[in-house]
């Protein structure tokens, strides 16, 4: 794991059980590692203290949306929330 990883996990493990902290630092560092290599575990948790919904799952989905809004060549960020791109979503190597 990466040390970004390991920081979110920790920070993370505050607000949600263990296994949904690990995805979620490992869907951070997956984003960090495609899109903004310089993403600190410090902007994503003031991202997260700053997201105006409750619960962890909704909260964790907005800031990655914000994260791919500052990102030019983000232009989906399904793929990095907390349950990907869900059931109801369109299978997105079709048509790719």
């Amino acid at each position: 794991m990466s040390e970004l990883t390991d920081a979110l996990a920790t920070a993370f493990a505050d607000e949600t059980d263990d296994e949904t902290a690990q995805t979620a630092a490992e869907n951070v560092a997956a984003f960090a590692e495609e899109y903004d290599e310089d993403l600190t575990a410090d902007r994503v948790t003031d991202l997260l203290a700053a997201a105006p919904y409750d619960g962890f799952g909704r909260r964790f989905n907005w800031v990655v949306g914000e994260l791919a809004a500052e990102t030019e060549d983000c232009t989906d960020s399904r793929a990095f929330r907390i349950d990907g791109f869900g059931d109801l979503a369109a299978d997105p190597d079709i048509g790719a």
